[in-house]
């Protein structure tokens, strides 16, 4: 979602959003969905609020690169790791520069202070800041970093050591996620001493390409670019701003008109102009998500092989891609996406074949007829817009081999608490990955321990979990894809899900714009990006 400017490049002109008046030059204009809950990363999970703070203002130790799922050296130049896998060093970059802003001057550079301050506010309740001014950090929590960190210690000004009581290998992957932005213990110190802490989440000091200048809720955010930043070239606008625009046909009109570069979550139903528009240009890629069905295998007929293969064949998916994704989505053949890393290129699905499926479930004796429960989700959700559709879909074919599917929903909450318990035959369901690190998939929702959580197939396969639990134990990258690469396989052959999309995700931009890439998070970054 982006706001005004016609000619934004060289000279400078004058831009009004919501009243206010922008000097333009390189300016780039973001026409985003949402206002930001806040601009303190840590206590939140939202996605818009990261874009406005975490990937505008801050950087983390390590960070993803750009478009991708692999870590790079961020805040910190590089990290060893123990051979118990439990202590974690950072060799930290030097010369990196605080904003300077009329409400905070730094005295100093980053340094291992500002790291110690960042995760001990995250692990330690008592810690005088969070004291002060107390929050919740539900990423460090919910994925138990805040319990497994032992300590958090400087070693030097420019080292840091991260203890750990058990082996974590998504660690590293784990600090490259927004909530893990470093924030400034100086200026915690000042607002701490000021009284006034709870302004470290409405006027941010971080490291990052831009500079926070002002906030307008509901109507625009301002950025000016860190002419200080430690990645050289990386800023190549002027500024940027946040035009904020809850409604996807007023961003697409904004962005017509130019008064935008770039917009989030376009309708599908705007695609087709967009596409056709000679202004404009629609990159995507399949997001880093899963739309599924889960097979409980405890439950008969479905805990044989050649009944699961069955239906999985007898399945359209080109079909229901084209009708529930709108042509907004890609077929799905492995348990995580393609962009995540260690996917296995090589697995292949069995293809749509109703005639070998019928001739399989008559090899295992299914009587035409037999009935099954096919559990269809109450909501939308990222990986799935329409359930109810792709349900009466899969029943129409599960009907064209002589399977009979009564479809069953609950409201959401209930459906999942039913769905954990195992009280379903085949249960459609998802997932988005949020970190980067194959166990997010594979383990969470396929490992002998996610049985009665995340494993709604009640699936547990001894060679698979070996593989998944050696996969978390070691921290080398080549082993871990070794098997994970197994784990794959296995679950192809096994079939507890039929995989069906990955959702499309889209991002129209002006074809003035150079050098956006899509995050496979999600999140909306523009280091990098320039204007033509």
């Amino acid at each position: 979602m982006q706001h005004k400017l016609l000619k934004l490049a060289v000279t400078a002109a004058l831009v009004g959003i919501a009243g206010t008046t922008f000097a333009a030059g390189k300016t780039l204009v973001y026409c985003s969905e949402a206002s930001p809950e806040g601009f303190d990363p840590g206590p939140y999970t939202a996605g818009g609020t990261f874009d406005a703070s975490a990937e505008a203002v801050y950087n983390r130790l390590v960070e993803f690169e750009r478009g991708a799922t692999k870590v790079q050296p961020g805040l910190a130049e590089s990290w060893e790791i123990s051979p118990d896998g439990l202590t974690y060093t950072f060799k930290l970059r030097k010369g990196v520069k605080f904003h300077t802003t009329d409400y905070f001057k730094p005295t100093r550079d980053f340094n291992a202070d500002d790291v110690v301050f960042t995760f001990t506010r995250m692990i330690d309740k008592d810690q005088p800041f969070r004291k002060a001014y107390p929050v919740e950090f539900p990423y460090a929590s919910d994925m138990g970093m805040d319990a497994n960190i032992a300590k958090v210690e400087k070693v030097d000004p420019y080292t840091v050591r991260f203890v750990l009581k058990k082996i974590d290998a998504p660690f590293v992957q784990n600090l490259a996620m927004s909530f893990a932005s470093i924030l400034s213990a100086e200026y915690a110190d000042k607002l701490l001493k000021d009284g006034k802490p709870q302004q470290i989440n409405q006027q941010p000091i971080g490291t990052g390409p831009f500079v926070f200048k002002s906030y307008q809720k509901d109507a625009s955010i301002r950025y000016d670019a860190n002419k200080e930043y430690w990645k050289k070239g990386e800023v190549k606008l002027d500024k940027l701003i946040f035009a904020i625009t809850t409604d996807p046909s007023v961003r697409y009109q904004k962005l017509k008109a130019g008064e935008c570069q770039i917009m989030s979550y376009p309708r599908p139903a705007d695609l087709a102009g967009m596409k056709a528009d000679p202004k404009l240009t629609v990159p995507s890629q399949a997001g880093f998500n899963l739309g599924y069905l889960a097979y409980n295998v405890k439950h008969k007929p479905l805990d044989k092989l050649e009944v699961r293969e069955a239906l999985d064949m007898a399945i359209n998916k080109k079909a229901i891609i084209d009708a529930v994704y709108q042509g907004a989505g890609q077929a799905a053949t492995n348990p995580m996406p393609p962009t995540q890393w260690s996917y296995d290129k090589s697995i292949k699905d069995a293809g749509y074949n109703p005639d070998k499926a019928k001739a399989l479930l008559k090899k295992a004796g299914i009587a035409e007829g037999t009935e099954i429960t096919l559990w269809a989700m109450p909501v939308q959700r990222p990986y799935n817009p329409n359930a109810k559709l792709m349900a009466e879909m899969i029943q129409n074919d599960w009907g064209k081999v002589g399977i009979k599917a009564k479809i069953v929903s609950y409201e959401w909450g209930e459906y999942l608490k039913r769905g954990k318990a195992g009280e379903h035959d085949a249960m459609l369901v998802g997932w988005t990955g949020d970190n980067g690190d194959p166990d997010n998939w594979l383990g969470v929702n396929l490992g002998c321990e996610a049985v009665g959580g995340n494993n709604y197939a009640m699936w547990c396969n001894k060679e698979f979990d070996d593989l998944i639990v050696k996969g978390k134990q070691t921290t080398d990258t080549k082993k871990r894809t070794e098997y994970y690469t197994k784990a794959q396989q296995i679950f192809k052959k096994e079939l507890p899900w039929t995989t069906i999309a990955h959702s499309t995700v889209y991002q129209p931009m002006r074809k003035d714009v150079e050098g956006f890439k899509i995050s496979p998070f999600g999140l909306n970054s523009f280091y990098g990006v320039g204007l033509k």
